[in-house]
């Protein structure tokens, strides 16, 4: 059996993150289907033609929970510390990815959800109101969108992270450089140098 390597207590932010992803995206798509669907099923009484028009914030909504799931198995396949070190940096990355995608859910699904409400009642009244409808439901789902972008930057920057480790281990005289042995400021010089040095 392969050994721990790393942090002990980093998986618990890891894990915590891919449950963050997963839960507060499924509660904005939970707000947004709910919300919507109402307004569909009341305006469906007097105007049943324009039902399956009107289900457009629905799956909107529904999307953002795939969004969430996604995420959410990108980071716990990512936590495996007998194969690969875990360490603090990457269950704090993995947790701030994890609250990105799923509070940017939560609030993309609420704004779906009041939209597509009152949107669907509207369109019933009149028709040439469904594309503004539609516009507003686009820049509501591209909230979530933003978290999936801050998601790929954080993942992107824990892989040169990683690889920084690797050349400091790869130039010690010792060869046995030890995440626990860098603190914060050594850190964020490093990425500072990383970063400089990728622009030239």
């Amino acid at each position: 059996m392969a050994p721990f390597s790393g942090d002990e207590t980093a998986p618990f932010f890891g894990f915590l993150g891919a449950a963050a992803a997963l839960v507060f995206s499924c509660m904005g798509a939970a707000y947004g289907t709910a919300k919507s669907g109402v307004g569909v099923a009341s305006m469906g009484v007097m105007r049943p033609e324009l039902v399956m028009k009107s289900i457009v914030p629905v799956v909107m909504a529904g999307v953002l929970g795939i969004y969430g799931l996604i995420i959410a198995v990108i980071i716990s396949t990512g936590i495996n510390p007998k194969a690969k070190s875990y360490y603090l940096f990457d269950g704090y990355a993995h947790l701030s990815s994890g609250l990105a995608c799923g509070l940017a859910g939560l609030s993309a699904g609420m704004a779906i959800g009041i939209v597509g409400d009152a949107g669907v009642r509207a369109n019933a009244q009149q028709p040439k109101l469904f594309v503004g409808m539609i516009l507003i439901l686009i820049f509501a789902e591209a909230l979530a969108l933003y978290g999936l972008i801050v998601v790929s930057i954080l993942s992107y920057l824990n892989k040169y992270f990683e690889a920084s480790i690797i050349i400091l281990n790869a130039q010690s005289p010792l060869n046995n450089i030890s995440l626990q042995s860098i603190n914060s400021r050594a850190i964020a010089d490093l990425l500072s140098t990383i970063a400089i040095s990728s622009t030239k």
